[in-house]
Parts: C-alpha cells; structure tokens; sequence
C-alpha cells in the first residue's frame, strides 16, 4: 500500500527520506498534549461556574490527567519499546481523542475528571513514542536540530492552548476546547500512517512489568501526594500516599538493581550526565509551569482580560521559545550542554524572581518580560537536556528513555503548580483575612478565601445589595487584588529561591565540557550493548555530534 510508510527503520541502509515530514507529526502529537493542559487554564473560569466547582474540583479537573500521564510514561514507553513504537503514538492518539470526545459531552464534574484521566493515558502513550521515534528515525547528526523542534513544539503548544482556547471560548461552550484535539489527532493519525516508519527494539527481551507495576505506585502516588497534601492539607490520603512513593521507590529501586532486564536502569543515575539533566527538566518546569499558572490567574482575575485575550498575552513566551531553540542550535555544539542549561535555568530563575514586584497597580507590562525570558529559557536549555538524556539509552530502550525524560518534565510540572498553587493559596488568603477582617458573613468570607474568582464572585453578590452594595463591592474586589497580588510576589520569591537551589545542585552535578565527553567514551566502553545496530551506535555517539563531546 503506497500510501502507508511500511519499511521499518532498522532496515533501511540510509537515513529516512520522509524524516523531516514524520517530525512533523510526532510535533503535532505532542502538540495537542501539552495543549490539553494550557488550554484548560483559560477555561478554568468557565468550567468553574458552569459546573460550579470548588477549588479542589477545579484542582482535580486539571490534575485527573497529570496523575495517569506522569506514572504511566516509563512503562508505556518500553511496552511501544517492544510492541512497535509507531503504534503506540497511533493507539495513544485514539485514545487521546476518545477522552476529548467524552470530555465534551460531559456536564458532571465527575465525568469531566474521568474523561481528563482517559486523556491523561493517552498522553502517556502518545509522548514517549514521539522522542522514541525520532532518535530512531534521525541520525546523529540531525539528531539535535530534530529534538530543538520538539522543544519548541512543546513551548509552543504553552501559548497556542490558550490562544486556541480563548478563541473558541468567545463563541462556544468550554466543551469546544476538548473537542479541539479531535481532528488534530485524526491528521496525526492518518500522517502517523503516512510519513512515520515503523520501528521497534531489536533483543530488548522481556518487558520487567513488576518493574513497571512499581513505578507507576512509586510516581503515581508521589504525584497524588504532591497535589493533595500541599492543597488539601495532609490527612490520611496525602501521608499515606508518600509513605506508598517512599516505599515503592525503595522497592523499585532494588528490584531494577537485581533484574537482568530492569524497566530503567538505575545505576544510570550514577552517570552525572544523565542525572544532572533529569535534575534541570525537573526544576526547570517546577518553575515555569508554576509561574504560568498564577500568571495566567492574574491576567484573567486581576486585569480583567478574557481567555482569548489572555492567550494573546502569552504569545511572546512562544515566541521566545523559538529564539532560544535558535540560539542554542548554534551554541550548544560551541559551549557544551552545561553552559546552555545552567545559563537557561538561571534565566528562568530570574524571571520568577521578577514576579516578586508584582503588586495591586501592575499591568501585563510587568509580566511581559517574565514571559519573554522564561520563553527563551525553555528554548536554550530543554533542547541540550533532552538529548542528554535520550542519549544515554540504546536503541533498545528509546522509549524507556523518552519516558524518563518526560516523567522528569510532567512530575516537576506538576510539583510546580501544586506546591507554589498552594503557597498562593495560603498567602491569598492569610492577607485577605487581614485587610477585609470580619466586614463579611462566615460563609461570604470563607467562599472569597478560597481563591480569586470565589472573591470576586462573593463581589458580585455584594454588589446587587441596593443600600451602598457597589461602594462595598468595589472594596472587596480591591482587597482581592492586593491579596492576590501580594500573593504572586510571595510565591515568586519561593520559587525563585528554589529555583536558584536547583540551579546550583545541576551546576554542581552536570560534567564540565572535556570531561563530560570522557565520561561519556569510558561508558560506552564498559556498557556494550549485545547486539549492536546502526541505530544504537548512533544513539551512542549522538551527543559527541551535538555538542563536541560535551555530554
């Protein structure tokens, strides 16, 4: 059939002719995942009265599909490893758009939440095989350029969602913004069928499923954890789900050290390469994605602007995205991968740490410059760290690799939005009890305490009392935004500071120039693979092309 791509990678005898067209595609698969989080974000409001939902089931809403997404990479990942990769990105589409669909139908906030979990899976089968596929389908030698348009696709998806979902939203019902994906996902499929080989490990052997089972407890309770405990205060769930991370980790740990075949080879993390890079995705997106959600809060809340004109707001950051993954395009291969991602987390620190001015009288002119450099950050460092990390696994574990760098990306996104969200929440609502003190009934104070758009909705009510209502109002919505306000700055500093920490710890940990690369030949030396194909040489040398050695 000429019109499906049938030939697989590790026969062909050169480079595959139709690479830059199935980039592409797997650009356009990660695309509408990492949309299916932004763009929730300017439908947050919408969702929240149509719904009515509390600030836990808002929070749920966005983190039903982080929760299956994060813990599910790694073990997808190796199963699309043995199965066949291409499939894997074709049944996650299928099973991404079926969650859309349902997503869109839907009018129960149960039913929301579990049609964002059916997307979560999807997403966790769809983004490992997109990094997989590409380090098969693109030799060494292009094998960078290839991952810097990933990266980008994915800084660009952080404002397209916003963008496309404000759009939408200015017509249609918050369902459309689910029902977005659909057709991106059907073009992704039919140009998955058309352009992307197929491609599936060769000897990887059998699939260490009780290596699998306890990393997903591990990640999937650390990520519970990390949301309900910050959030929701930490009863019996929170501290029972951290005792679960704690000891499925520790259990995941000694069974891969034992297992002659382990689902993620631990003893990878000894090689400072590789775990610096881990280190930088994790605190880099910690930062950003937390930034992004209480910017993206202010802009709506506090400025006033609609969710088409918040997304517009964002398109600087995209654009940003694309300067910095051109820059580090020509850079990297000059200075090495540990100068591009520590000068990128440091921009990204001090780009939270300008958000620490932010106070009742700012306008997005005060955002503007956070944006741009988180942006650009994103571009310069991402790109270098993943190839890091995708380069330290051979042909037989590339989706094993892309679901490690992507656990790293999603379990740092998600701590970001949870632990700075909470840090939001605490000082929101400590400085709205100062200012407004006991002007309102118990039940009025305590809905305006549970966020922004509970204050400026206890204002509205307010408002329609005719005996000095709107005076009244009018106070209330300023003490909501001087609470909020001061909350950003407060929460900018945390994160900064932890920010600026994990910049250190990646600056001490990533291998300088030179002597990255000798790490790099001393463990290609001791680790020979078995059966050695053009494919896995080429993931072994794939850096030393990139970056002069600088692994």
């Amino acid at each position: 059939m000429p019109f499906l791509a049938t030939t697989p990678v590790e026969k062909m005898t050169g480079p595959y002719t139709r690479r830059w067209w199935a980039l592409l595609v797997l650009c356009l698969s990660l695309l509408i995942v990492v949309m299916a989080n932004t763009s929730l974000i300017v439908a947050a409001p919408d969702m929240t009265r149509d719904l009515d939902l509390t600030s836990s089931d808002l929070q749920w809403v966005i983190d039903g599909y982080t929760v299956p997404y994060a813990a599910l990479m790694l073990v997808l990942g190796a199963i699309g490893d043995e199965y066949s990769r291409r499939g894997a990105l074709i049944v996650g589409l299928l099973i991404f758009a079926g969650g859309s669909v349902m997503g869109s139908l839907v009018d129960e906030t149960a039913l929301v939440i579990a049609a964002r979990a059916v997307m979560g899976v999807g997403a966790a089968v769809v983004m490992p095989a997109t990094l997989s596929l590409l380090v098969a389908i693109f030799p060494r030698g292009e094998r960078a350029k290839a991952i810097t348009g990933w990266t980008a696709t994915s800084g660009l998806a952080i404002a397209v969602g916003p963008l496309v979902a404000g759009w939408l939203l200015e017509d249609h019902a918050w369902g459309s913004t689910f029902l977005i994906n659909v057709p991106i996902a059907i073009v992704a499929v039919v140009g998955a069928l058309a352009l992307v080989p197929p491609s599936k490990a060769a000897g990887m052997g059998r699939i260490d499923y009780v290596g699998g089972l306890l990393s997903i407890v591990s990640v999937g309770s650390l990520v519970y954890a990390a949301i309900e405990g910050p959030h929701f205060g930490w009863g019996a769930g929170p501290i029972a789900a951290a005792v679960a991370a704690g000891v499925g980790l520790l259990a995941f740990v000694a069974w891969e050290l034992r297992h002659p075949h382990p689902m993620l080879d631990v003893r990878k993390f000894a090689q400072r390469p590789f775990s610096g890079s881990m280190l930088a995705v994790l605190f880099f997106f910690f930062g950003t994605f937390g930034a992004l959600y209480y910017a993206t809060q202010y802009l709506q809340f506090v400025l006033g602007y609609d969710a088409l004109e918040t997304g517009v707001r964002l398109l600087p950051l995209a654009g940003a995205v694309f300067v910095g993954a051109a820059a580090t395009g020509r850079l990297t291969p000059k200075l090495g991968v540990k100068a591009m991602v520590v000068s990128g987390m440091l921009i990204g620190t001090v780009a939270v740490f300008l958000l620490t001015r932010i106070d009742q009288g700012s306008s997005y002119t005060d955002f503007l410059a956070s944006l741009i450099m988180l942006g650009f950050a994103i571009g310069l460092s991402v790109s270098p760290a993943t190839d890091t990390i995708m380069g330290s696994f051979p042909e037989s574990e590339l989706g094993v690799g892309g679901g490690a760098n992507d656990t790293s990306l999603e379990l740092g996104g998600a701590l970001g939005i949870a632990i700075l969200g909470s840090l939001l929440g605490t000082a929101y609502r400590d400085k709205l009890s100062d200012l407004i003190g006991g002007r309102l009934p118990h039940s009025a104070l305590e809905t305006a305490k549970d966020s922004v758009g509970g204050g400026i909705a206890v204002a509205e009510q307010v408002a329609k009392n005719p005996a000095g209502g709107a005076q009244q109002a009018q106070a209330l919505i300023d003490a909501v935004h001087e609470a909020f306000a001061h909350g950003v700055a407060w929460t900018s500093m945390i994160g900064g500071i932890i920010m600026a920490a994990g910049t250190l710890i990646v600056l001490a940990v990533l291998p300088g120039h030179r002597k990255a690369g000798k790490h790099r030949s001393e463990d290609a030396l001791e680790k020979p693979e078995p059966q050695e194909t053009q494919g896995t040489q080429e993931t072994r040398d794939s850096q030393e092309a990139h970056t002069g050695g600088a692994v």
